[in-house]
């Protein structure tokens, strides 16, 4: 059962939510790769998540020629390689750049662009978000201040549906029913509507005005800035976009709480061919399973570590879904893996205080109410947002807590015994109710 007590904020913050630029911005990106305990590590920025078969097929070549051969998927819809030699930069640029994934060396790690996964693909958005991911993507190359954006910084394009709204992104692009499009800048409620073809070069312009705004003052992101500063960029967005001509009007739209991503299976009312939603258990594809996805068509990966898989035939479809379910991979609501997340950890991370994807499988069972996801460290990297249960590996044991939003209850603290801790967790998710 869950423990009856007061919420607290959480009591540490991720990687991508640092608040100052004490050094340099040190984000990874496929030309200036980290150093890891396990090699190099190369993060790929895929806007909108979206990959042809032949740029999937490259990635897929790199992961096994230069890394431990599996693609990594993040919570922004990227893609890391791990496990690649010291010297392998140069060659994989090339790779990287003969496929179209490198269309301007200069911008490579800005291009952080998530876009609702079914977008265009079923009836449920009020706009396909493919013409302003198109447009934002060629904007950003375009732009030589948007160079100075922290690899951190992030654009979110959502249709309506309010799926990528929620994941807390420094400027939103949200398509409206009157086919107009809404400005968020940051956690704002206040919105700014503008005309939809202009909706990129609107987003861009906030990117810029931030840049000007942040100045000297270490932030990184948005809700970094100071209040002063914070307050005052919205009045400035509206000021430069009025000087570019484009019509603009305050609004209101209450951000979501949470994240739903696509439920895993055939996405009903599909158009262009039957569309397939999958999930990676803990964000990892091996070479068989990457093979068997990127032959199937074009693929949209997801900000929750799931592939979208796009124009299938429908004579193909039942079988595909067979075959990545055979694989391995999450096809279905009833799956163990639904809902599990996870951390690299050991030994991959020098800061990781447990090999938490192994605890994490060790402890798979029946589906819970809620996510779960490891974190081998108080930096917690790549936690969801929204609602989940939050296993943390401390000095003393792993903490479990139930996380809403920005607060989190104190469920319990466990010591290191697989089975007490997997009988906690799953107590965790099976009597954690979520909010509306």
């Amino acid at each position: 059962m869950l423990a009856a007590m007061s919420a607290s904020p959480l009591p540490s913050r991720s990687p991508d939510d640092a608040c100052a630029r004490s050094s340099g911005d040190a984000c990874p990106g496929a030309l200036r790769l980290h150093r890891a305990d396990d090699g190099a590590l190369a993060r790929i920025r895929i806007p909108g998540g979206v990959l042809t078969p032949r740029q999937a097929d490259a990635l897929g070549r790199a992961a096994e020629r230069f890394g431990d051969g599996e693609l990594h998927l993040t919570s922004r819809g990227n893609v890391q390689l791990r496990g690649l030699g010291p010297d392998c930069g140069a060659e994989l640029a090339g790779l990287l750049d003969a496929a179209g994934l490198l269309p301007s060396p200069r911008h490579e790690r800005v291009r952080n662009v998530v876009a609702t996964p079914l977008s265009g693909l079923d009836a449920l958005g009020a706009a396909d978000v493919r013409p302003w991911l198109t447009g934002l993507d060629r904007l950003l190359c375009g732009s030589n201040r948007a160079t100075a954006l922290s690899g951190r910084f992030l654009f979110a394009l959502d249709d309506g549906r309010g799926d990528v709204d929620a994941l807390g992104a420094d400027l939103t692009l949200l398509g409206d029913g009157d086919g107009s499009a809404l400005l968020r800048i940051g956690d704002d409620d206040a919105v700014l509507r503008v005309p939809s073809p202009d909706g990129p070069l609107a987003a861009l312009t906030a990117a810029e005005a931030f840049l000007d705004s942040a100045g000297d003052t270490g932030a990184w992101r948005v809700k970094d800035l100071p209040d002063a500063k914070a307050a005052a960029l919205p009045r400035e967005v509206v000021r430069r976009l009025r000087q570019a001509d484009i019509a603009v009007a305050p609004d209101r739209r209450p951000r979501p709480v949470e994240a739903r991503p696509p439920a895993p299976g055939t996405v009903p009312g599909s158009h262009h061919g039957t569309t397939l939603s999958v999930g990676a258990p803990l964000g990892r594809l091996d070479p068989a399973q990457w093979r068997l996805l990127s032959s199937a068509g074009e693929l949209r990966l997801t900000p929750w570590r799931g592939v979208v898989v796009t124009g299938i035939g429908s004579d193909r479809a039942d079988s595909l879904l067979s075959d990545l379910s055979g694989a391995g991979l999450i096809t279905g609501p009833g799956s163990p893996w639904a809902g599990v997340g996870a951390c690299i950890g050991r030994p991959g991370c020098a800061k990781s205080l447990a090999d938490v994807r192994a605890e994490a499988g060790a402890a798979v069972g029946p589906s819970g109410r809620l996510p779960v996801y490891w974190s081998g460290c108080e930096r917690r990297c790549g936690h969801p947002h929204g609602e989940w249960i939050d296993v943390v590996a401390t000095p003393g044991g792993h903490r479990i807590s139930h996380v809403r939003g920005d607060l989190a209850g104190a469920v319990a603290t466990v010591q290191d015994d697989p089975v007490v801790l997997a009988a906690a967790v799953a107590a965790a998710r099976g009597s954690a109710s979520r909010t509306d």
